[in-house]
């Protein structure tokens, strides 16, 4: 008889190493470092977990759907919206960048483009319960919305507005979608898919429609919760998390709500798919705690690399850390979590 997993926190998927080249991954829960032989990941960067599984893009810009742990792997079709690049620069290195790439392409290294191609990437169900599942992924400079199912031979692009999607969920049998104005969208599949504009106006808690706010959606014990990273300055001149506010946006009665905290849960946000877990289960893991890992890439000569992850006690409004840069700077890869999932 198979018994359910014991509750756990989150892993990190951190960096290849480079001289055994397995993944190395970090538990939490232990606060031990583990290497894994997965030679499906050996140079690709990662670019979201969802429901125990790492989307994975290589050098050219092909992706996989993996799980680390038992290796279950789907090949991905070529990702969309490609044409060829006309930069020389960038041509050398790579055959394909996405079509609404408007970053500045001269003197990138391939390294530095790669983490650009998907912004994030979630699924709707665990296709270790059923092949029936449905991939969803912001691509490109725009961050525009796409999906893709067993069986489908290309991604199918989801029209909508022009403005980029800070994130993407999976909510009672429909995808939505947030923006940098806190618009929210689900996704309408007949007869085009398209995103459509849906719920409450949420106007910017802090008065001012900033780019120094990412969004996120998590599905919270059956509650949509929007939730705002907010970013200020530091000494060094570098952009680094000052807070969190948590919003439930009423779709029905089309209205919200301000959350002063998370009912002693735990929240986990990066380019996962969004984690919560009982913190009342778990004796490591701080009570009314979001933790977060750096969600961009760095493409300064100077600075390239992520640098800004700790855990935000929503209690008392302070910051801490639950890792050590010290131990591990990751150069390419932003940290992802993942909830382990061998069963």
């Amino acid at each position: 008889m198979q018994h359910p997993p014991a509750p756990q926190l989150p892993w990190l998927v951190l960096e290849d190493d480079k001289e055994t080249k397995n993944r190395k991954f970090y538990s939490l829960s232990e606060a031990k470092h583990y290497s894994l032989d997965v030679p499906e990941l050996h140079g690709r960067y990662i670019c979201g977990s969802s429901h125990g599984w790492l989307f994975a893009v290589d050098l050219k810009i092909t992706g996989i759907l993996i799980n680390p742990f038992t290796r279950e792997c789907y090949e991905l079709p070529p990702l969309p919206a490609y044409r060829d690049c006309k930069c020389p620069h960038v041509t050398n290195l790579i055959e394909k960048v996405p079509s609404d790439y408007n970053g500045k392409p001269i003197g990138l290294t391939l390294e530095e483009i790669q983490p650009r191609i998907i912004f994030k990437a979630i699924l709707s169900h665990d296709p270790k319960e059923t092949s029936d599942f449905t991939a969803m992924i912001l691509f490109g400079e725009m961050h525009r919305s796409a999906f893709w199912s067993p069986g489908d031979s290309s991604w199918t692009v989801i029209d909508g507005p022009t403005s980029s999607m800070d994130d993407i969920l999976y909510f009672k049998g429909n995808f939505y979608a947030v923006s940098p104005n806190n618009k929210l969208y689900v996704v309408d599949f007949e007869p085009e898919p398209k995103l459509i504009n849906v719920g409450p106006k949420i106007p910017f808690e802090n008065g001012v429609e900033s780019c120094g706010i990412q969004r996120y959606l998590i599905d919270f014990n059956g509650h949509m919760l929007l939730i705002e990273r907010t970013y200020k300055v530091d000494q060094n001149a570098k952009c680094i998390t000052d807070g969190f506010i948590v919003i439930e946006p009423k779709l029905e009665q089309n209205c919200y709500n301000i959350w002063c905290d998370i009912d002693g849960y735990a929240l986990f946000l990066g380019r996962n798919a969004c984690i919560h877990v009982d913190s009342c289960l778990l004796s490591k893991c701080k009570k009314n705690g979001i933790y977060f890992t750096h969600p961009n890439e760095s493409l300064s000569p100077d600075e390239f690399g992520f640098h800004d992850f700790g855990v935000f006690d929503m209690t008392d409004k302070t910051m801490g850390t639950f890792y050590s840069v010290e131990v591990f700077f990751p150069h390419i890869d932003s940290p992802v979590w993942i909830t382990p999932n061998p069963w």
